[in-house]
Parts: C-alpha cells; sequence; structure tokens
C-alpha cells in the first residue's frame, strides 16, 4: 500500500484561513470496505476542494470516480481498536477506510478536517475556488432560468429548498463581489480628493487661470477642478464591471423571491395533509409503541451487518450464537449449490504418472523440508490415539472416525484432527492420486473459490495458491502451499507400501499475502494403505478384493480469530462429510477401471 500528497496549483488553490497556507490535497491508496463478499478493496482516494472521491485505481482516474463525498457536514471517527481504520460518515452513507499505518491514517484525517473547515461560502477563498465574475453572471442568469421552468414543472418543495440553498450560495459570492468593488471606489475617491487638494494648493498662486487653445480650463478662482482631473472609471477598478454585477445580482434575488413565493404554495397547500398524517402517526404511535422500539432496534442492527465491525474480531460486534448461525446457514447454501452441480459434473480423464516417479526423492529447493514432512507424518501420524487421553473423538460413523485435541494459542484455536477410514474397492494409489491430482480438485472440493499452480517443482511436486469460498461474517481465507506425492516403500515383505501426500505452508515470491483475505497454515497429510484379500481360488483380484486404509491428519492455523466454538462445530461438522465426499468421489472415477496398485 503506498500514498502520496500533492499541493494543487494556479489561481484556485486553496488556503487555510488560519495560517495562509495552502489546504494540501491528498491522494493515495487506501483500503475501502466494500461489502460482505469481497471485504477489503484497495481504491485511489483523492482529497480535493472539500471533497473525498475514490477510483478503482490511479490509472483509471480518466474514466471518471466512482463514489465521492462532500465533507461540508462529514463526520469523521477513528476507529476505537483499529489504530489505521477511520470511519467517514455524510447523513446514512458511511465509508470504512483503512490506512496503511497508523502515522498515514493520521495524515488523512488531519487533511479532512482542514478541507472540512474551510468548505464554508463567503470567505475570499471560498470566492477564489467558486469562479470567476464570468461564472457568476451564467450561473444566476442560468438558475434564474431554472426556477421559471421549474414552476412549470412542479418540483417538489425539496427541490425547492436545494435551489434555495444554491441561490443563497451565490448570492453570499456577489455580495463579496460588490462589497470589494464599493471600497474599492471609496479608497480611490479619498486618494484622488487629497491629491487635488494638495496640487491645488500648492499651484494656485502660480497659476491663477489658464485656458488652453480649445477653451477647456486647467484651474479658475472658483475652485472647479473637473477638468483637471477626471473621475476614474468605475468599470476599471479591480477589473469588476459594475452594472454587470449589478444585473446578476438582481437577477440572483429575483429567482431567491420567486423560488421563496412557490415554497410558501407548496407549504400552504400541504398543511392540512401533513397535520392529518401527524394525528395518523401519533395514534399509530401510541398503539404500536412497544412493537416500533424493538423493529427499530433490530434494524439497526440489521443496518450495520455488511460493515467491517460486524465481521469475525475479538472486537465483533456480534455475539457468538449470530456468528453460529450465520455460517452455519451459509455452509447450508454450499451445500445446495454443490448438490446441484453434482448433477451436471462431466467426467474427466486424468492419467497417473509411473509409479517410479513417486518413488524417487525429487531434487529442488524444497526436497529437504518435503523429505522432513513426510517422516515426520510417518512418525507420528500413523501412531494410534487409544493411549493418548488427550484425543478425544468426536465423530464415529461405520468405519470413519474422527478425533480431536483442543489446543488454543493466544485465543486463536490450532486443534489437530485425526481420522481414521476404511474404503472398499480403491487402493492408496488412487486416492492419493485424486487428492493430489490438481487438474479434478473442483471435481470433489466443494470449498475452493480459485486456484492455480505457482510453481511445478517436479513431478511429484507443486506449489498452490488457492483461495476458499467465504463463509460470513467470517473473513475470506486463502492458502499457499506446497503439495507433494510420495510413495513410502514397506521395511517388511509381509506390510503393505505406504502412499502419501503431504500439504504444508510455504512463502513464495508470487503470492504475497494481500489484504482481501487472511492467509491461514496448514499442514495437512493423507496416508494411505492397501489391503488386498486373496481371491476365490484362480481368480484375478478384483476390486472387491481391496481395501484402503486411510489415515488423514489436518492442523490449521486460521490466522485470525474467531469463537472457539464455531470453529470447532464447524470442523466438526465439515471434516467427516469431506472425507465421505472425497472417498465416494474415488469409488465413482475408478469403478470399471483396472486397479491401480
Amino acid at each position: 500500500m503506498s500514498e502520496k500528497s500533492s499541493n494543487s496549483s494556479g489561481s484556485d488553490e486553496d488556503v487555510d484561513p488560519e495560517s495562509g497556507q495552502p489546504v494540501i490535497e491528498l491522494g493515495g491508496v487506501l483500503s475501502k470496505w466494500t461489502n460482505y463478499i469481497h471485504g477489503w478493496q484497495d481504491r485511489w482516494v483523492v482529497l480535493k476542494n472539500n471533497t473525498l472521491s475514490y477510483y478503482k485505481s490511479e490509472d483509471e482516474r480518466e474514466y471518471g470516480c466512482r463514489g465521492a463525498l462532500c465533507l461540508s457536514k462529514a463526520m469523521i471517527s477513528p476507529h476505537e481498536f483499529d489504530e489505521c481504520r477511520f470511519d467517514i460518515s455524510v447523513n446514512d452513507s458511511v465509508w470504512y477506510l483503512r490506512a496503511e499505518d497508523p502515522a498515514h491514517r493520521d495524515q488523512w484525517i488531519e487533511s479532512i478536517e482542514l478541507h472540512k473547515a474551510e468548505s464554508g461560502y463567503g470567505s475570499e477563498t471560498s470566492l477564489r475556488r467558486h469562479g470567476s465574475m464570468q461564472s457568476l453572471t451564467s450561473a444566476a442568469s442560468g438558475f434564474s432560468a431554472t426556477s421559471t421552468s421549474s414552476f412549470k414543472k412542479g418540483h417538489s418543495l425539496k427541490e425547492k429548498l436545494a435551489e434555495m440553498e444554491t441561490f443563497r450560495d451565490i448570492l453570499c459570492r456577489q455580495v463579496d463581489t460588490l462589497q470589494k468593488y464599493f471600497d474599492s471606489c471609496a479608497d480611490g475617491v479619498s486618494k484622488d480628493e487629497f491629491q487635488r487638494d494638495r496640487v491645488v494648493e500648492e499651484d494656485e498662486d502660480d497659476f491663477p487661470s489658464t485656458t488652453r487653445p480649445n477653451g477647456d480650463c486647467l484651474h479658475n478662482n472658483n475652485g472647479s477642478k473637473e477638468k483637471l482631473f477626471p473621475p476614474a472609471s468605475p468599470k476599471g477598478i479591480n477589473g469588476i464591471d459594475f452594472k454587470g454585477e449589478a444585473i446578476t445580482f438582481k437577477a440572483t434575488t429575483a429567482g431567491i423571491l420567486s423560488t421563496l413565493s412557490h415554497c410558501i404554495e407548496l407549504m400552504m397547500k400541504r398543511e392540512d395533509s401533513w397535520q392529518k398524517r401527524i394525528d395518523k402517526e401519533l395514534e399509530k404511535r401510541r398503539r404500536v409503541e412497544d412493537a416500533y422500539k424493538n423493529a427499530m432496534s433490530d434494524l439497526k442492527i440489521k443496518s450495520h451487518y455488511g460493515g467491517p465491525d460486524y465481521e469475525e474480531g475479538p472486537n465483533s460486534l456480534i455475539n457468538e450464537d449470530e456468528f453460529f448461525d450465520a455460517v452455519e446457514a451459509a455452509l447450508d447454501r454450499q451445500d445446495k449449490i454443490e448438490e446441484e452441480s453434482e448433477k451436471v459434473r462431466l467426467p474427466r480423464l486424468t492419467p497417473a504418472p509411473p509409479v517410479d516417479a513417486y518413488s524417487a526423492i525429487a531434487n529442488h529447493r524444497f526436497s529437504t523440508g518435503v523429505e522432513e514432512m513426510v517422516q515426520n507424518h510417518m512418525t507420528y501420524s500413523l501412531q494410534d490415539m487409544g493411549g493418548d487421553a488427550n484425543w478425544q473423538l468426536v465423530v464415529e460413523e461405520g468405519e470413519m472416525k474422527v478425533y480431536r485435541r483442543e489446543v488454543e494459542e493466544n485465543g486463536i484455536v490450532l486443534d489437530p484432527l485425526k481420522a481414521t477410514h476404511a474404503v472398499k474397492g480403491v487402493t492408496g494409489h488412487e486416492v492419493c492420486h485424486y487428492f493430489w491430482d490438481t487438474a479434478v480438485r473442483n471435481d470433489w472440493e466443494t470449498t475452493i473459490e480459485n486456484f492455480n499452480v505457482v510453481e511445478t517443482l517436479s513431478d511429484n511436486a507443486v506449489i498452490v495458491y488457492q483461495t476458499h469460498k467465504r463463509v460470513w461474517p467470517a473473513s475470506q481465507r486463502d492458502v499457499l502451499y506446497l503439495s507433494a506425492m510420495r510413495k513410502i516403500l514397506a521395511t517388511n515383505e509381509n506390510d503393505p507400501d505406504t502412499w502419501l501426500v503431504c500439504n504444508f505452508s510455504v512463502d513464495h515470491d508470487n503470492a504475497p499475502p494481500t489484504n482481501r483475505c487472511v492467509r491461514a497454515k496448514i499442514n495437512v497429510a493423507m496416508i494411505c494403505q492397501t489391503l488386498v484379500s486373496p481371491p476365490e481360488g484362480d481368480k484375478e483380484i478384483s476390486r472387491d478384493n481391496v481395501l484402503c486404509k486411510i489415515t488423514y491428519v489436518a492442523n490449521v492455523n486460521p490466522g485470525g480469530w474467531a469463537p472457539a466454538s464455531v470453529l470447532r462445530a464447524v470442523a466438526k461438522r465439515e471434516y467427516p462429510k469431506f472425507l465421505k465426499r472425497f472417498t465416494s468421489y474415488v469409488q465413482e472415477k475408478t469403478a470399471g477401471k483396472p486397479i491401480l496398485f
């Protein structure tokens, strides 16, 4: 995020009335809250001429702003907890903004307050800012015509009052201009008379009477000096055309009187109607006062649900029950969408690479970290949970069991999860292949909004960036992780080989964290072993003889605060659904195909 400021230039430059210094125009990037779907978005914000406007980016300023606020009646509120955030409200319109750091926030607030203080009419600054004599004349004549036409069209009282306010602003500027003209005239006449008297007193003895050949008198004894000192032309004083100003002033006052008459007429016509409405409203309020208060209270809460104060966080205004209900409702909607999409899903063929590609240790800059992660999962993830009292069985459905160990760090839930399952008709190689292959990821993973492969490290290792669908009021999450698939040969000939996919978070220059999403950290492993029962007689091994034992381990740091009860309830609900959905997908994809050991 970057910010910069620039001074305005030229004759329209604003001036601070107290210090006499130019009011600085400010332009830079601020994060603006858009809505609960897209959250915070970077926008190019410009502060100029008492107006705050924003554009999608600095490069798109030529296409026009996307929104603007007049700061005359704006309320600027620094956030109580977020040191980088401030809110600007004008009536019912609220902008939630975040600066890069507290210093930039203070700079923006100070500049906005300075522009707001400079927003009044009638000062030299406002006169200079709002235009020249030509603009005043054209504006007044234009508004006079507008006033006449608006009578015929029957404009509303609200529009007429707005028109009156505009006339008032023009009139204030014209009064200032005329006052300057009168002051200049008075100063010019005083100086002229003083100079004339002084010259006459010095020269009246030397020039008793002089007459030009054409008869013009330069000085005479009766004190007449008009020919010698002709009066100054009013038109030339400060470049102000008095006649034009007077005509403009007359047009403006005529427009005010005409509009005021129309306002009075409208108010008289509506007086009876308003009185009837007031009586009905008073009667209605007496009958439903309690219901009215409750409805207004609910409306006040709901009106803020789209704002950032109702997002996840330790200072969120939404309570845990409402947070849980909102998350559960969003997940239910996603389930319905997924059910509909499964009906139209097209089959996809993804050939698996040779088995040897997964047995060898790949040579790339992350190879050491991959091997350490693989060894840790082979050592610890396959251990039995029966002797560890910290693991709690939270879900048991047939062959599937889900365990959880409650862990919190700085108020953030970091519960490790472990699930065991047994699936008939598929092998460990097939399960891990479909879990690792990015080409079919969207066929079974319903929580992903979009993803892309940032870098391919080898035939069995890639770096993936993915964003997950937002579940309001929780913030949207993204993940950057390395995904590696390995085949671990058994050390004992009686034991089955092990297939493993491990996904763990890494950093990459091509996918840095953004303000749009909260970056989560993961360490996930899918560990599979294939058990084969001997077929009867001389029959070949079929899928009826194959059983895959699955151990799924997930350690997730959500990267931000959310109620612990909500996170644990969602994990308890979603992990079993994910495992059943994925294994059913593998069974469907492999049915009727040759077995891939």
